[in-house]
């Protein structure tokens, strides 16, 4: 298939003659109200999220939230209420679920041409599988039905080698569209975030990220050069640098965000953590009024934004509203700890506090989505049977050394060194995770054996079964020996947890249970990626350390990574899966064995007692 020509032979005639660059005309400047629907980073989250905790009517009450068929339910609604309606999706539409494990992008595309876009921008995370992975995804996104035009304008892929661009530049994308209201336009320009895209994600080598504040201010002066004069930025790019960017350029009048699955919007008294007002107002280069706005992840929010363009090219006003999709079921704990469903008054005081909420909508699925989702659902089912690799011998599983959690093999294969499987996780993440010098994993975040034989998507959801994504943190060798001695320490309180204890990869170290707290955890080396030999971990040495966001969060007692996650140059979250990226792992190596024990995390292990364990 010629996919450019078949692609623009279907867009709309404002946009084909974008992708043409024919377009000369200067129409008079119009007035013109619009009403944005969006959403950002679902990252192949297409089923409701269940284990969300709100403070409705004063207490903890346990609701599930979003999911794709939600999303396509609202902004049905939503555009059916509206005129001069766009809808667009901010980037990171795939990797992140089982979903996309399965069907590289071929269920993401089918539920997001449900909504039928008018653009959406790229991010990084659509080259986690190459070009080759994109170019996949964007023809499940084609569709004769529904053109949703894809935006990029600071990427270019080699023409003649990368398989975007067999013939030009922009074969399954375009740099920005014009979408006609009437006799009024608005320019969408898509910029994707380029050094993280290069450096966190895997590109072709050839393909080009070029900087996002030039290629977009010159491409807002080509569009107003076409007498387009109401621009937005369709933009990958997080939500703190949209707000420079915006002090950066001219004439540009909104910004729709995502990367940073940013919260905007009054959800503090339900216990969400809220970045800034929705939408944000900020001022461009000209001193004009910019309005930035993002609907945070995983299909939860439809950003709702009504914008006012005043004809001369200045945005005259913007509000709206980010809606939280909640399905109408309302649990809490009952006597025994137990969550049970509300009944009478109780549900009736909660399904009042979300009535008077307006950034809360109790939404019913979208019937043709839902029978659609349920069609890949009943296949993820199936096909979490797939084997991805083979398993060589038992990998014993173990929270703290000798604890005697597994029930494939005896204390005594696991008391000096602690658990196989916990090990190899740990090595899984840093050989996954581009930027990683050592990986931390904390016992609890794994959960079984696995044994000999076969292995299948489906046994790697179960050993990580959690929704926790993979994170940088730039740390210094005196906070990687303090954050693992607290780890120790809160393994070994009462009122701690066992499943805080440390499991590495690139790190080594002995553990002494009868020492005091913060001294237990000593003789600490280092092998990074991509070096050799083992060293002694030096206290001023920096690293790029790859763990979990639950424990990145100080979780489980990892309490100096609360300290190191809240400082923004030091934190970045990847967003990979971390069930995923293991099932990555295993299929890449295609049998998975016990590491050589000089690589275990654990090297020699003292119980409370002070006596040696081997």
């Amino acid at each position: 298939m010629n996919f450019r020509k078949e692609w623009l032979a279907l867009l709309p005639l404002s946009v084909a003659l974008v992708a043409c660059n024919d377009d000369d005309s200067t129409p008079s400047p119009q007035p013109l109200s619009i009403n944005v629907l969006h959403i950002n980073d679902h990252h192949s989250h297409l089923q409701a999220d269940s284990g969300i905790d709100l403070n409705l009517a004063g207490e903890a009450t346990r609701v599930s939230v979003g999911g794709f068929p939600k999303v396509v339910a609202k902004i049905n609604e939503l555009a059916a209420s509206k005129d001069n309606v766009l809808k667009l999706h901010a980037g990171d539409a795939i990797t992140g679920d089982l979903y996309y494990t399965l069907f590289k992008g071929e269920a993401d595309a089918a539920l997001m041409n449900e909504v039928c876009f008018d653009a959406f921008a790229l991010g990084n995370h659509e080259f986690d599988g190459g070009d080759a992975g994109l170019k996949t995804f964007l023809e499940f996104l084609y569709s004769p039905t529904c053109q949703t035009q894809v935006l990029a304008a600071n990427v270019e892929p080699e023409v003649g080698v990368s398989p975007l661009a067999p013939t030009t530049r922009w074969d399954y994308f375009q740099p920005y569209m014009i979408k006609s209201f009437g006799d009024a336009k608005v320019g969408i320009i898509g910029i994707d975030i380029a050094t993280k895209t290069k450096n966190s994600s895997s590109p072709d080598a050839t393909t080009q990220f070029h900087d996002e504040t030039s290629t977009a201010q010159m491409y807002i002066d080509e569009l107003k050069e076409k007498g387009v004069n109401n621009i937005i930025l369709l933009t990958h790019y997080q939500y703190k640098n949209d707000l420079e960017l915006a002090a950066k350029l001219t004439d540009v009048d909104v910004i729709i965000g995502g990367d940073s699955h940013t919260l905007l919007g009054d959800f503090e008294d339900l216990g969400l953590n809220s970045a800034g007002d929705y939408p944000t107002m900020v001022s461009n280069l000209d001193g004009d009024p910019v309005c930035v706005a993002q609907a945070w992840q995983y299909s939860a929010v439809v950003g709702d934004l009504a914008v006012t363009f005043d004809g001369n090219g200045k945005l005259e006003s913007c509000a709206g509203t980010p809606h939280l999709l909640l399905a109408d079921s309302f649990m809490r704990k009952d006597t025994n700890g137990d969550r049970v469903e509300l009944t009478g008054a109780t549900r009736t005081a909660v399904t009042d506090a979300v009535a008077a909420n307006p950034n809360l909508s109790i939404v019913t699925a979208d019937a043709n989505a839902a029978d659609l989702l349920a069609i890949y659902a009943e296949e993820v089912d199936v096909l979490k049977q797939s084997v991805v690799g083979d398993v060589a011998q038992n990998l014993c599983f173990e929270r703290i050394p000798g604890q005697g959690r597994s029930t494939l093999c005896d204390v005594s294969a696991t008391s000096a060194n602690g658990s196989d499987i916990s090990n190899l996780v740990a090595q899984a993440f840093l050989e996954q995770a581009i930027r990683g010098d050592v990986a931390i994993q904390n016992a609890g975040g794994v959960r079984n054996d696995v044994p000999q034989g076969d292995y299948t998507i489906g046994d790697a959801y179960t050993l990580l079964p959690f929704a926790n994504t993979l994170v940088y943190l730039e740390m210094t060798g005196a906070e990687i020996k303090t954050v693992l001695n607290e780890a120790v320490d809160y393994s070994l309180d009462p009122e701690g947890s066992t499943g805080a204890y440390p499991y590495a990869a690139g790190l080594r170290y002995k553990v002494d249970m009868s020492q005091a707290a913060g001294s237990r955890l000593y003789d600490v080396e280092v092998k990074a990626k991509g070096t050799t030999d083992w060293i002694a971990l030096a206290d001023n040495d920096s690293f790029t350390v790859v763990t979990n966001n639950y424990i990145a969060g100080g979780r489980d007692g990892y309490f100096s990574f609360a300290d190191i996650s809240a400082d923004e140059s030091k934190f970045e979250d990847s967003f990979l899966d971390y069930a995923q990226s293991f099932v990555d792992y295993v299929e890449r190596n295609g049998t998975i064995d016990k590491l050589p024990l000089e690589s275990y995390s654990t090297q020699m292990f003292y119980d409370t007692d002070g006596n040696l364990q081997n």
